[in-house]
């Protein structure tokens, strides 16, 4: 059997996006609301007024609408999400794509039909999260970027969940759903859809607490976009349903040749006819619409040596090779890997590369012989820093072959070469062809026929022609007004029905089968009669199509209930009196000092899992209490894991990702079933998630970290406070990364099984430009979690969360000392003993703190409400 087509899902950020991706042939189009909760808040987006003017545009194409409602709610907030809910249901959109699992629960109480598919933001990376979503009632889940092909099949073989599969565009460095680099940095939430590309910005490396000069190589958590296009015809063999193109925030020229290049080269794989010449040129327009180079990203597997390059942020589009020499306006440019071996009076030597350059071919990146400089199109040089916004560039006024290489000559406006030299990489970073050609195609208006139709006549004699047309989805019936008689000539025939009854130019229809077989030979109609029963059926079919499928919407309120209702399913919780501090430790010296200080429970982050077992039993042998904390994400293949820690027999367990608390909840209620814990990563940000987690057996919850003090008091108030646990004093993962910062700047190796484990010799800190320095650790897998530099501290709000009844509060250590720990963990004891106040605590806890400790995310400066228009 051939494997089913997938879907090619385009991104609109505005209406020319979305308009240039149904010109362009997307089956599917994803876009957010004016009204927020869409992970692209930056983005123009579209009114909730408009929207089944916005549905019905994207249906009349044969395309479905999904509406992104991909970020964390807040309590305040769940009225308005309601209210929008209803007006998307009424709309027609085809499905929502969704993050909070608060938002799942409203829309199926809302209207249980919508369509539901889990955000890559939820970060559901393994079966058992699968069957988590499931449970809610997502029939997709959109794979986490970090996967490769091998895992995908291995999901796809574990799960009859729907797949989508993002293909192209900008990578996160960070897990989707996992990065709080804005929050803690500035502000705003990336799990808000106001992400401030904090991967983007420049880093020096500090090894071993001396800064290593890396020369042009800034951008250490930048990565090199996605073209995945070796990897679909794997993906459409596995059954993948859905291919995504990443770019709401860019413009209907990048949404234009990604879905024409994408749509081209899945068409040729389907039909067994895949056309790598025409790929290789849509893959060069691809770059020049935008690109900071092209890589595989994660479907073929890790590679630590290419996904970053390092020296730029931003787009630089086609790399065309290097700076030869500069003479007058003429620039003699020779690709990288070819010798020179022309004259032209500007030299015969080809110039050595700088310090630092990557000799070997960038993977994934189109040839530039694929596009040759033409006249008109833009260049940039790269000289001098990579955030200058006046970097020397500008249009082509003349181009020479010259062997290999190009001369290209400039004019007025052009770029200044007095700052071009040789060694300087060169980029075709513009043209306006492809411009033109995007110009031209929204010009054509509505794309028409992309529906097909089929059609059923009947008749006989002294009976009125009955016609049924069918979309499949949708069918209308109609029957004529007059009377079939006998004919003179032909009749009604197969050549008049098709000319006159399926004549669909000018909408949205084609002809895709025609059965007359009910209609008896030789009777005539006239030809207004057929013209007007197509009039009449195509104008409901056409209604019907633009509003989509038939629905039911709760017009009472539901929220409350639906809390009431899960609350209800809550098992009780045995009060605690006294307020209990809960270390987390990653090291056998901070075990030792919370020993020290006699503390009744620890929690265990062996974030290699290396000597987990020995801590377990120092802790038990001190008479503690042990949780341990499971990985932050997982895999498929990596169920091992968790096993490890069942092997532990914890007396809990800190849940931080789906997977993990489905295994673990699955197995049989008793004695040997850990106690779960909820940490931050699960995003805990609403009352209806809260109680969801609760109801299904979660003993406590960790409130997240995107939440601020008004927020978090207003979860509070509608969730029951002993069953949450607060952050009262960390250092905040801000990335958690399939990339690991070791192995790319302190070996050669792609992998783990070549890096020579240069984390086991030396400790990595990335110095943003505040001259502030995060640590890097290094997890399980390779992977990396970035630490915030300044510590973060909740005690100001101690004495309010007291007196609201939570109970449980953590205290994390990274790179602590024995005496570090010792005295952060006394100075809040006492604050909790009521000894000291938290303005002492906090001094008493930041004697250590290079950088000092902030309220952090505790500030209420941040997170305005939606509109609701």
């Amino acid at each position: 059997m051939s494997p089913r087509r997938p879907e090619i899902l385009a991104p609109a950020g505005d209406l020319e996006s979305l308009r240039a991706a149904l010109a362009s042939g997307a089956d599917a189009v994803y876009f957010g609301l004016d009204e927020g909760f869409n992970a692209r808040a930056r983005a123009e987006n579209f009114s909730l007024e408009r929207l089944p003017e916005t549905v019905g545009l994207i249906h009349r194409a044969g395309a479905r609408a999904y509406v992104t409602l991909n970020t964390l709610v807040f309590e305040p907030e769940l009225p308005v999400v309601e209210h929008l809910l209803r007006g998307v249901s009424k709309a027609g959109v085809d499905a929502l794509i969704v993050q909070d699992p608060a938002v799942a629960l409203l829309a199926r109480a809302v209207c249980p039909q919508l369509e539901l598919h889990a955000s890559t933001q939820m970060t559901l990376s393994s079966a058992e999260g699968a069957r988590f979503a499931t449970g809610l009632g997502f029939t997709r889940m959109v794979v986490p970027r970090e996967l490769s092909v091998a895992e995908i099949r291995r999901l796809a073989s574990q799960t009859d969940i729907e797949l989508e599969v993002f293909i192209h565009g900008a990578l996160c460095m960070s897990w989707s759903g996992q990065c709080l680099t804005s929050e803690a940095w500035g502000g705003r939430s990336a799990n808000r859809g106001q992400c401030a590309q904090s991967c983007r910005l420049p880093y020096d490396l500090v090894v071993d607490g001396e800064t290593r000069d890396l020369g042009e190589v800034k951008y250490l958590l930048s990565p090199k976009d996605l073209a995945g296009v070796r990897a679909v015809p794997e993906l459409a063999d596995i059954g993948v349903h859905s291919l995504k193109i990443e770019g709401r925030l860019k413009g209907p020229q990048y949404v234009s040749s990604t879905v024409q290049g994408y749509r081209r080269w899945l068409d040729g794989v389907m039909a067994g006819k895949p056309d790598g010449a025409r790929l290789a040129k849509d893959l060069a327009e691809m770059s020049l619409s935008y690109s900071r180079g092209f890589s595989h990203g994660f479907l073929a597997g890790s590679d630590h040596q290419t996904l970053v390059e390092g020296r730029f942020p931003k787009h630089r589009g086609l790399y065309l090779g290097r700076v030869h020499a500069v003479s007058g306006k003429d620039v003699l440019v020779v690709p990288d890997d070819r010798p020179w071996t022309g004259a032209l009076g500007l030299g015969d030597e080809r110039p050595e590369a700088p310090a630092g350059h990557v000799s070997a071919p960038l993977t994934g990146e189109p040839d530039p012989a694929d596009v040759d400089p033409r006249p008109g199109m833009g260049v940039v040089f790269d000289a001098g820093a990579p955030e200058d916004k006046h970097e020397p560039g500008g249009p082509i006024f003349r181009v020479e072959r010259e062997g290999d290489a190009w001369v290209l000559g400039f004019g007025h406006p052009g770029p200044d070469l007095g700052r071009v030299a040789p060694g300087q990489r060169v980029w075709l970073n513009s043209d306006p062809a492809l411009a033109r050609r995007t110009g031209e195609l929204l010009a054509e208006g509505e794309p028409e026929g992309r529906i097909p139709l089929s059609l059923w006549v009947s008749g006989a004699e002294g009976t009125p022609l009955r016609v049924r047309m069918s979309t499949g989805r949708f069918t209308r019936e109609a029957v004529g007004t007059t009377l079939l008689a006998p004919s003179r000539g032909a009749g009604v025939d197969a050549a008049l029905l098709k000319d006159k009854l399926a004549a669909l130019g000018g909408t949205s229809f084609h002809l895709a089968a025609l059965d007359a077989s009910g209609l008896a030979p030789g009777l005539h109609l006239p030809v207004s009669e057929l013209k007007a029963l197509r009039r009449q059926l195509v104008a409901e079919l056409t209604a019907d199509v633009e509003r989509g499928p038939a629905r039911t919407v709760s017009t009472e309120p539901v929220e409350s209930g639906v809390r009431q209702a899960l609350l209800a399913k809550v098992a009780s919780r045995p009060a605690e009196d006294a307020p209990r501090l809960l270390p987390l430790c990653r090291n056998d010296a901070q075990l030792e000092a919370v020993i020290a200080a006699g503390l009744r429970e620890v929690e265990l982050d062996w974030m290699e899992l290396v000597g987990l077992q020995k801590a377990v039993e120092r802790a038990r042998a001190a008479g503690l209490r042990v949780t341990i904390a499971t990985v932050r994400v997982q895999k498929p293949g990596e169920e091992g894991y968790d096993t490890r820690l069942d092997r532990l027999r914890p007396d809990a367990v800190l849940v931080r990702h789906w997977g993990a608390m489905m295994h673990f909840l699955e197995q049989p209620a008793g004695a040997s079933r850990p106690v779960l814990h909820g940490d931050f990563s699960l995003n805990v940000t609403n009352s209806l998630t809260a109680a969801h987690l609760l109801s299904l057996g979660l003993d406590t919850l960790t409130v997240s970290h995107d939440l601020d003090s008004e927020q978090l008091f207003a979860l509070l108030e509608q969730a029951p406070a002993n069953r949450f646990a607060v952050a009262l004093h960390h250092h905040i993962a801000t990335f958690h990364t399939e990339h690991c910062v070791y192995s790319h700047t302190l070996s050669n190796g792609r992998d783990y099984k070549a890096c020579g484990r240069p984390c086991e010799k030396h400790a990595i800190a990335l110095k943003d430009r505040l001259g502030l320095e995060h640590p890097v650790i290094v997890d399980v897998g390779c992977r990396n979690t970035v630490f915030n530099a300044q510590a973060q501290s909740a005690a100001s709000l101690v004495p309010r969360l007291l007196e609201r009844g939570v109970r449980r509060f953590r205290v994390e250590f990274v790179r602590e000392t024995r005496e570090e720990a010792t005295r952060v963990l006394a100075a809040y004891q006492e604050l909790l003993a009521g000894r000291l106040s938290p303005a002492e605590a906090v001094k008493r806890a930041a004697v250590h703190e290079q950088f000092g400790v902030t309220r952090g995310t505790m500030q209420v400066l941040k997170h305005p409400a939606p509109n609701v228009r």
